[in-house]
């Protein structure tokens, strides 16, 4: 096959769960533009004929199931490129093994994204309720607009409308649309969309608020209680909460651990539970920030490509860096939002600490797969299909049905909405602390029943909230289920 596409060694890897698909920060700095996504101009070069023909040729040459292709797919027949690619891959689809991770987008957007986390928007994590028909912010971020306007997470929305005299109720919109139409009301996430939001507060009181969505740039470690040292007992216990793997985290990753590292941190609680992953780059690092005691030979994690490609395979072995830690125990809070990159770095640690390593709250999404990306520069548009296999030091990568079961000591635990995230008091947390102070779990998360929790309040949530997500998710909401 030939091999003039684009080089490898400009290429980015990607491991995201790219949330929903067709079906579906810097350091907390200042606004950013963010470039929307363009019509292509319809010239021979960046017509709807010659994009698909790009697509078919990179799905040809790169992707990493060539027998699970459709053939005799007829372009003609598809009025967009992603529609066309959807048809291509529908039996890998078929197999679960390509939920929607090969796919086009914007180059400007991606980058931003990647780069400085920028997006626009609310900044809030949506997730959904069916119990009580009501959608409950997950989380907000600094300098965005909710936040601003006072909303955080636990608030829950329970209507919404273009001004204060059109509001609709939550459960009206779900009875007549489904929860599509929930992110239909929210509308585009654009620059100066206003939304005015009935909401419930955890405190129990109810007010209108007006919001207007802006650029912002996501903050990957939050500057409230994303990195931290929890004390209990005469013990100290670190906690990193790690919103995206994007490369403006990497700093602040080490930040954390050279603090963990410090205060003698051995043992700790990284919190991965809305985290859709990014960059494998990020992921890498995060492993060699937990392997302070690990040989230079010890592997990390693997990266596979098909045959034809193998000469891409590449292997991470654990490099030290200045702020790495040699952790005794690391307890994981996972959800069913947790993928990829996320995945990764609980896989490349499982072999080294078998049991004083437990994942806490519910299975993960379940995507040992990743993505290069090719680009058609002259239209912004980005091709990510799925090119390469991970896996860990014992070569175990099969866990597309999530890392649960790989798992015999995990943790069943809720997501409690009601209190902050990083609190030892939150249902996760708790679960994780109590792991690494030596205690035991009730109930391993395969024995869990599915979607059962005592909902004793109406913002404490069974362990997998449903994250909205949109139709046509923007690059920043593939890789943060939930992002509005």
């Amino acid at each position: 096959m030939r091999s003039g596409i684009a080089s490898l060694t400009v290429l980015s890897l990607l491991l995201a769960s790219c949330g929903g698909g067709g079906s579906s920060g810097g350091g907390g700095g200042g606004p950013v533009t963010v470039t929307p996504t363009p019509t292509p101009t319809p010239t021979a070069s960046c017509g709807l004929s010659a994009r698909q023909s790009f697509a078919k040729a990179v799905i040809d040459e790169w992707y990493l199931f060539p027998g699970d292709v459709a053939t005799n797919v007829n372009p003609a027949n598809f009025a967009d490129v992603q529609t066309y690619i959807d048809a291509l891959v529908a039996p890998s689809r078929a197999l679960n093994k390509d939920r929607y991770f090969t796919y086009v987008t914007s180059i400007a957007e991606e980058e931003a994204f990647f780069t400085n986390g920028s997006s626009a928007g609310f900044g809030v994590r949506l997730a959904y309720d069916p119990t009580t028909q009501r959608v409950i912010i997950a989380e907000a971020y600094e300098n965005a607009p909710a936040l601003a306007a006072g909303i955080d997470r636990g608030t829950q929305i329970v209507g919404i409308g273009t001004n204060a005299s059109n509001i609709r109720a939550i459960s009206t919109i779900v009875a007549s649309e489904g929860t599509q139409g929930i992110t239909d009301a929210l509308g585009s996430s654009d620059p100066g969309v206003t939304r005015v939001l009935r909401i419930v507060e955890p405190g129990g009181g109810t007010r209108d608020v007006s919001v207007t969505k802006a650029d912002y740039d996501l903050d990957p470690i939050s500057d409230r209680y994303g990195a931290k040292i929890i004390s209990e007992g005469g013990h100290a216990y670190g906690y990193v909460n790690l919103r995206s793997f994007i490369s403006s985290a990497d700093p602040q990753l080490r930040a954390a651990f050279l603090n963990f590292r410090n205060q003698g941190v051995t043992d700790v609680v990284i919190d991965l539970r809305y985290n859709g992953g990014g960059l494998v780059a990020t992921a890498e690092l995060f492993g060699d920030l937990l392997g302070r005691n690990r040989a230079a030979s010890d592997l990390f994690s693997q990266t596979n490509f098909r045959s034809s490609k193998s000469e891409n395979n590449t292997r991470h072995t654990f490099t030290t860096q200045p702020e790495s830690i040699a952790p005794t125990r690391i307890a994981f809070i996972g959800t069913g939002s947790t993928a990829s990159a996320s995945e990764l770095v609980i896989n490349g640690m499982l072999p080294y600490l078998g049991t004083n390593m437990t994942l806490v709250g519910s299975n993960t999404y379940g995507k040992p797969v990743g993505q290069i990306a090719l680009d058609k520069s002259e239209c912004d548009e980005r091709m990510r299909v799925i090119a390469f296999a991970t896996g860990n030091a014992a070569s175990s990568g099969d866990y597309f049905d999530g890392l649960a079961p790989k798992i015999g000591n995990s943790c069943a635990a809720d997501d409690d909405l009601s209190l902050p995230l990083g609190d030892p008091r939150e249902a996760s947390v708790r679960a994780a602390i109590d792991f690494l102070a030596g205690g035991s779990c009730t109930t391993p998360i395969a024995q869990a029943p599915s979607g059962a929790s005592a909902q004793s309040r109406s913002v404490r949530m069974a362990a997998e909230p449903e994250m909205l997500t949109p139709a046509k998710p923007r690059a920043a909401q593939r890789e943060l289920p939930g992002l509005f």
